[in-house]
């Protein structure tokens, strides 16, 4: 009884391999709708996929240059439109608030309210002269307010003091003491105001005489030095 071969049962050096071939294909393809099937390749059936090979720009990768898009690329021209970052912005510096208004607590050494004190040094009329010396001399230094009114009275007097005698030298070689007058009255009014501010408790600091006022506060040692 001979053996049934199958399909994969073939030897190509067979010089009957074609036609072993053709027969197992036709063995295998027997039935109802099939076709026959000439060499060793045959037709496959159409199915639905067909009609999408049809068209060959259903399933086109890619567009065509004619196709207008709904949003092109952006060019690389072209900057990019954002909102700007929110700048940083540091909370401005507040220094603490310090209250410099005068008390009516005595000061150490004198025994005088602080709230008066502290404008001695800038009355006119040369009694700021002897506050500020007193002030200095008897004044300890843990009174820092005391001590710096009193030495900025102080520098401020000699200051006046040296501005009228050139004015006095001018007027009597001029034979005019209309520039002394004006200016001891503007000195008058300058003094008047400083106590003014220094009792209100306002900072009252005058640069151009700075120098000489701390001169003045750390060569004048207190005799109270407690």
């Amino acid at each position: 009884m001979e053996t049934k071969k199958t399909k994969y049962d073939t030897n190509p050096l067979d010089p009957d391999y074609v036609r072993q071939t053709e027969e197992v294909w036709i063995a295998d393809d027997s039935g109802p709708g099939t076709r026959e099937v000439k060499g060793a390749t045959r037709e496959v059936d159409s199915s639905s996929n067909d009609s999408a090979r049809s068209n060959i720009y259903s399933e086109a990768p890619t567009r065509t240059f004619d196709t207008p898009v709904d949003s092109p690329y952006p060019s690389v021209f072209v900057p990019p439109t954002y909102s700007p970052p929110t700048p940083y912005q540091q909370s401005p510096y507040r220094p603490p608030q310090v209250n410099l208004k005068p008390t009516s607590r005595p000061v150490a050494g004198i025994g005088l309210p602080e709230n008066w004190a502290v404008i001695l040094p800038y009355a006119p009329f040369y009694i700021g002269v002897v506050a500020s010396l007193v002030e200095l001399f008897l004044v300890p230094r843990k009174e820092l307010k005391v001590r710096f009114h009193a030495a900025q009275g102080l520098a401020l007097h000699i200051a006046i003091l040296v501005v009228q005698t050139l004015f006095g030298v001018v007027g009597a070689i001029t034979d005019s003491s209309i520039g002394g007058s004006l200016f001891k009255v503007a000195a008058t009014i300058f003094l008047v105001i400083s106590m003014i501010r220094v009792r209100k408790g306002e900072p009252h600091r005058i640069p151009p005489i700075g120098e000489p006022a701390q001169w003045l506060n750390e060569r004048i040692e207190p005799r109270n030095k407690s």
